[in-house]
């Protein structure tokens, strides 16, 4: 299964870098991780529950960044074992752009599984897939900039400009500020 799609971020591509790049960032964005340890130069362990259709499973893998450019691109390759469930490997090649209103951030996906997660069929498997992809990109999306409502966007009710600037920012932005 492969995929790809872009997302405008509005954040300078030195942000998105830093927090693609942040284990605790990846823990929230994973749907369903409940662990990531390690570093970008070594690699990350990750512990992820999933229910893939009739299937629930948990997986423990690793994670490993490859093909670095420094703040341009990376290539995100990962693999986990969910025991009788069978297993699941895939990666992402990351690419980011600088644009007027932040960054571009472009990727691939390829994914594949094995085991009783195979038997489910392709179907199943490709949106489940796409699903997953979409969920990691929105939480990351929403982690760095901060959550884009309108009523969000709003002064706060006390008219304190900087405190609603702050809760526009994401958790991550606000961290690095």
């Amino acid at each position: 299964m492969q995929m790809s799609d872009t997302r405008e971020i509005k954040a300078a591509p030195s942000e998105v870098w830093a927090a693609i790049l942040n284990p605790e960032v990846l823990k929230e964005c994973i749907p369903g991780c409940t662990e990531v340890t390690g570093n970008p130069d070594d690699g990350f362990e990750a512990v992820v529950t999933q229910k893939v259709g009739p299937v629930k499973a948990t997986f423990k893998g690793a994670v490993t960044l490859s093909d670095i450019i420094e703040g341009q691109a990376v290539t995100i390759s990962g693999e986990g074992k969910g025991g009788p469930a069978g297993f699941a490997k895939g990666g992402a090649v990351v690419r980011l752009e600088p644009i007027a209103e932040g960054t571009r951030l472009s990727y691939q996906v390829e994914a594949n599984v094995g085991g009783k997660l195979a038997q489910l069929g392709s179907r199943i498997i490709d949106g489940f897939a796409k699903k997953m992809a979409d969920d990691f990109f929105n939480r990351f999306q929403a982690a760095v900039e901060g959550p884009q409502t309108p009523d969000e966007s709003a002064e706060s009710a006390d008219g304190d400009e900087a405190d609603s600037a702050d809760k526009k920012k994401g958790w991550f932005k606000r961290l690095i500020s």
